[in-house]
């Protein structure tokens, strides 16, 4: 988890959904014209976890390492873009 391979990942996954979440939040919202805030809030730690995996950031606290691991940061943005795609179609 410390290779520049899986740090660059987390940066290449979190940086385009931080992007799309700031200039166009519109892209997100379901078929009623709404957001599930609940499902928005995890994709949002998805991302906290990308850049601070991504940058080269390692927590020293257990607490802070096990909230903030690359694979969970992973999972939830691969939420934030099922999301995504569902919302297109």
């Amino acid at each position: 988890m410390r290779r520049g391979a899986s740090r660059a990942a987390s940066l290449l996954l979190a940086t385009p959904l931080a992007l799309l979440l700031l200039i166009h939040p519109a892209a997100m919202l379901d078929a009623e014209g709404g957001y599930s805030h609940s499902l928005l809030m995890l994709v949002m730690w998805g991302i906290s976890n990308g850049f601070i995996h991504g940058v080269g950031f390692d927590p020293h606290s257990r607490l802070w390492r096990t909230l903030f691991h690359p694979l969970g940061g992973w999972l939830l943005m691969g939420l934030g873009y099922l999301i995504l795609w569902q919302a297109q179609g």
